[in-house]
């Protein structure tokens, strides 16, 4: 027989009644009248108090443990805390207790997963880009071992082409060290006064050479016009204008267009580069700060860089107390968005 709370209310309050009527048989005086209204009062009484008790306070609340089971199932974790501490149903109050503990394990959980994707592609990715180089160095210098040496044409254009796979293994190792220092907060920033107008005009004279290579022209816009106070680390801004403003040249098209704005607002100064170039596909814009990804993985390659670069300059404006952002349409250019304090 199924206990369902209506028959546990019905045999506890028969149970009740009939102690009653037991204990009220051995007091004198006690008349069938008295009997039957007290047996039947008591019966009522005990049955809708135990329902009540089971049917709110306990099968209610268990029922509602096998839905919040299947909520944890399906990863539904919305719950208020404030509901918690307002309940003052004990079961209620122990039900979302537990929903709570087991929500937060679970995110843990979750988190742990992630970054243990994220540490197997890293290794699988700083192996790929490792092999590269020193796979490339190896096979050059290994040539010149076997005899090549000794002409003199093949050697210098072996050890030329060593000493750049090299070159690319040593600038690979200082953005991983780089990096690392970074995210673990070994990197300590030296806040000062910097000119953005003037650190611009210095990046566009140092990659002068490449946009002509590329006839891109590389334009600053100021509003208002004249220098750019902001409180930032010389050198690191520096890092990250560079960056940003190189891929712009690198990745665009051949007469292209790079312009950098510099915008006043309010306590900031709003920083964007953007150029005409291809664009980034939609898919991968999540990604594109990321260690190692690279949208086009041959292009990429073919043009230099150790796909390290935006993760850096993601983590020197989180250092910063700031965050870039990325707008991009394929054929119509990206734009990367940021901003810094302005100072006076």
């Amino acid at each position: 027989m199924s206990l369902s709370p209506r028959i546990i209310a019905l045999l506890l309050a028969c149970l009740i009644s009939a102690m009653t009527l037991i204990f009220l048989s051995f007091v004198d005086g006690a008349t069938i009248n008295i009997l039957f209204v007290a047996g039947l009062s008591s019966f009522a009484i005990s049955f809708f108090l135990v329902l009540y008790a089971i049917e709110l306070l306990v099968f209610r609340e268990v029922n509602k443990m096998y839905k919040t089971i299947h909520k944890l199932k399906i990863r539904d974790f919305n719950i208020s805390r404030k509901a918690i501490i307002k309940n003052t149903n004990p079961f209620k109050k122990l039900n979302d207790e537990i929903f709570v503990y087991v929500a937060k394990k679970q995110k843990e959980i979750d988190e742990l997963k992630r970054l243990e994707l994220f540490r197997r592609e890293f290794l699988a990715d700083v192996s790929h880009e490792l092999k590269t180089p020193i796979f490339a160095a190896q096979g050059f210098i290994h040539t010149l071992i076997d005899g090549a040496v000794d002409d003199e044409r093949v050697r210098d254009k072996f050890l030329s082409k060593a000493a750049k796979s090299l070159d690319g293994l040593d600038a690979l190792v200082k953005d991983l060290v780089a990096l690392s220092q970074l995210e673990t907060g070994e990197v300590k920033m030296n806040f000062d006064r910097v000119d953005l107008a003037h650190v611009t005009h210095e990046i566009f004279e140092q990659l002068e050479k490449i946009a002509h290579a590329k006839r891109t022209s590389l334009v600053l816009k100021s509003t208002p016009p004249g220098p750019v106070w902001v409180k930032a680390d010389a050198q690191r801004i520096l890092q990250v204008m560079t960056n940003l403003i190189e891929n712009a040249v690198k990745y665009g098209n051949e007469n292209g267009h790079v312009q950098v704005n510099l915008e006043e607002d309010k306590k900031f100064i709003l920083v964007s580069i953007r150029d005409d170039g291809p664009g980034i596909p939609p898919e991968h814009l999540s990604r594109i700060f990321e260690r190692f990804y690279r949208v086009e993985k041959s292009r990429s390659k073919d043009r230099g860089g150790t796909g390290l670069g935006l993760a850096i300059v993601k983590h020197i404006l989180n250092a910063h107390k700031s965050k870039i952002s990325v707008m991009s349409k394929v054929d119509k250019g990206t734009t990367f968005r940021f901003k810094l304090e302005r100072v006076d």
